[in-house]
């Protein structure tokens, strides 16, 4: 889940939490992202910060070309399979009182497998999406996509791999984006808005799915 708003640092200015610059004018260190989150430091975020919680937890706080004003805040994980989810999951919700103003900039729903069956790939075909492969992920696009969607995203990738699991474990992620929620506020999502949601989903896969607040 991803939020943004004109000063997301506030609510980390605490002995709680330790933030780390990255990316800010005078500094600039992308090995140290690269190092905490595995991913590039891309030419499109024009700041980055890194918050490290007394749990050991490290979240990262970015500002995208895109929208200057507004810092984005990343928590990602959510439902892995580890003791950093469980607590990742219980930082968001203490904070998520402070985050109802807040503008969603993505939900992920994701449907764990030992193997996506072939109704769903068949379903997801059906509805005008072609596989793509990319290295380890499977990317369902339609014939107007290049890189993304710009409001929805589908990607199929090997979680026993990913998360070093010992069952076989497939992962069918949908990527809910910004222009999704047109400018929603985290209070505002309501029962209403996640039914559509499930609509969505059933639309791509025909997967039948419930969609529950995490508070």
């Amino acid at each position: 889940m991803n939020f943004g708003g004109y000063d997301m640092e506030k609510h980390f200015n605490n002995d709680d939490y330790i933030i780390e610059n990255v990316k800010t004018i005078g500094t600039f260190n992308p090995y140290r992202w690269s190092e905490t989150f595995g991913k590039s430091l891309t030419k499109n975020i024009i700041e980055a910060k890194i918050i490290h919680t007394l749990e050991g937890l490290t979240i990262p706080l970015k500002r995208y070309a895109s929208a200057k004003d507004i810092q984005v805040i990343e928590f990602a994980g959510l439902h892995s399979y580890n003791e950093k989810s469980k607590l990742l999951k219980s930082l968001l919700i203490e904070l998520i009182p402070q985050l109802q103003q807040c503008k969603i900039k993505r939900i992920d729903i994701c449907f764990d497998y030992p193997k996506v069956s072939n109704g769903i790939i068949k379903n997801l075909c059906l509805s005008g999406r072609v596989p793509f492969r990319w290295k380890n992920t499977t990317y369902y696009k339609t014939v107007k996509e290049k890189k993304s969607n710009c409001k929805l995203d589908i990607k199929q990738y090997n979680k026993q791999i990913k998360e070093r699991l010992s069952i076989p474990m497939e992962r069918l992620e949908f990527a809910f984006k910004s222009p999704y929620f047109q400018s929603m506020e985290l209070s505002q999502l309501d029962k209403n808005f996640l039914l559509k949601m499930e609509k969505t989903i059933f639309k791509f896969s025909g997967i039948n799915s419930k969609i529950i607040p995490i508070s």
